[in-house]
């Protein structure tokens, strides 16, 4: 038996320029862009590293806009919240990020 092949790729075009863009930002850009880079290769060892977040928690808009069946965050250095889902078949795991955030947006977010 194989193993399944993990990717991890971001939900839209939008989240996958807003990465691209931090890695020429501020110093404080540059270094979120290293912790969500170092964050997607532990993601491609691990898809479940991160800490599943309960279905009550979940916020509406994700359901509605992605269609989601499981939710994890991954807890980035200096309190950054990375979010994903993970989706797959037979062959393929895919890590799919949908954004990533700080700790006061992160708490609005899933009302804590």
């Amino acid at each position: 038996m194989n193993k399944k092949e993990i990717s991890v790729v971001f939900v839209n075009e939008k989240i996958s320029k807003n990465f691209d863009k931090l890695k020429s930002g501020t110093t404080q850009d540059k270094e979120l862009y290293d912790f969500i880079d170092r964050a997607t290769d532990d993601l491609k060892k691990s898809p479940t590293c991160g800490i599943k977040i309960s279905r009550d928690r979940w916020p509406k808009g994700y359901i509605k806009e992605y269609g989601i069946d499981n939710l994890w965050k991954y807890d980035l250095p200096n309190a950054w919240r990375l979010i994903y889902t993970i989706a797959g078949d037979e062959v393929k795991i895919l890590n799919v990020i949908l954004e990533w955030m700080n700790h006061t947006k992160y708490e609005r977010r899933f009302g804590y």
